[in-house]
């Protein structure tokens, strides 16, 4: 490689750090001159970089977003992580990041060091990703979603619910959050006045409106934590949970919720949830039900009016 070329990845390895460059620090740093840096800036434009220039004392150059994504240099560690992220994207639920992040990996191990293909192999062996093997969403739709957020920008969409009824919403959004294989948007929905999540392989059309988000407090640390359950403004009174389930304790193990409650074997193949929660029962139910086993409430008059509550619903709805 010349002298010129690697001064030019160089130059170009300093501009993707977000922040402005004065000529001057850029000449210092690359042990040219001032109009040396000039010149490698204009061989950049040349080869299709988008490099701004600021005039002023605080002015200087910079990398912006152009029409086309141009090659990027990175250091070892990003290189590794890149990949990295890579291998998991291909286990996600978007459609279609399953064969783009593949054929990005191919290019990507293609050209790095063997010290680094072999760092990045480790990293792959010990981590197990699962891929998802439900619905899948839109990239271009979760694009969108995630400009609202990023632009604070209200939104209206088309949207299906579990039981296929659809409707329209015009929402605040907040946040997007991955949980349990899907992604969600975390949003204020102005037509019912609360804050609800979007399952996001379940919206349509998203248009942003142009008018601006109010600023609102999520009852939650963020969006990932609303979409997991941990509200700040849910105050459920404990309740006492007796049940015995007709799993054993292997499989149930993980899925209704870590504590408080003490989930314990009732021989080899039943297991059985004792003690006093503080979660909400209505959740409580949903997940006893997603269990797919039989199941028994010995004791929680508030389980059991939940469950009547859901199977009433269900009933309605298979009516209609």
């Amino acid at each position: 490689m010349t002298d010129t070329a690697a001064r030019l990845l160089r130059l170009l390895s300093l501009l993707q750090l977000p922040r402005e460059w004065p000529g001057s620090e850029l000449a210092e740093r690359l042990g040219v001159t001032d109009r040396t840096v000039r010149r490698d800036i204009d061989r950049l434009r040349e080869l299709g970089y988008p490099v701004a220039a600021a005039l002023g004392a605080t002015g200087g150059y910079r990398l912006t977003a152009g029409s086309a994504l141009p090659p990027l240099v990175l250091d070892e560690d990003e290189a590794v992580a890149v990949a990295v992220g890579l291998r998991v994207a291909a286990g996600q639920a978007v459609a279609g990041i399953e064969d783009a992040s593949v054929r990005a990996l191919t290019k990507l191990e293609q050209v790095l060091p063997a010290k680094l293909r072999r760092r990045v192999r480790v990293v792959g062996t010990a981590v197990a990703v699962r891929a998802g093997t439900g619905p899948t969403v839109d990239p271009d739709i979760l694009t969108v979603l995630a400009a609202a957020v990023t632009n604070r920008e209200r939104l209206r969409l088309r949207y299906r619910d579990a039981a296929g009824v659809a409707s329209r919403r015009h929402v605040e959004p907040a946040g997007v959050a991955a949980a349990r294989g899907r992604w969600y948007l975390v949003a204020y929905d102005l037509d019912r006045d609360a804050w609800r999540s979007f399952r996001a392989d379940r919206i349509v059309s998203p248009q942003p409106t142009g008018a601006r988000v109010v600023a609102r407090e999520l009852p939650a640390a963020d969006a990932a934590d609303y979409v997991a359950g941990y509200r700040t403004d849910w105050r459920t009174p404990k309740y006492r949970a007796e049940v015995a389930i007709d799993a054993p304790i292997a499989r149930v193990a993980g899925r209704l919720g870590a504590e408080p409650g003490t989930l314990v074997p009732d021989g080899d193949s039943a297991c059985r949830l004792i003690g006093t929660r503080d979660d909400d029962p209505a959740w409580l139910a949903v997940q006893l039900i997603a269990l797919g086993v039989p199941f028994r409430i010995d004791d929680s008059p508030e389980l059991t009016t939940h469950l009547r509550l859901l199977a009433t619903r269900l009933a309605e709805a298979l009516d209609r």
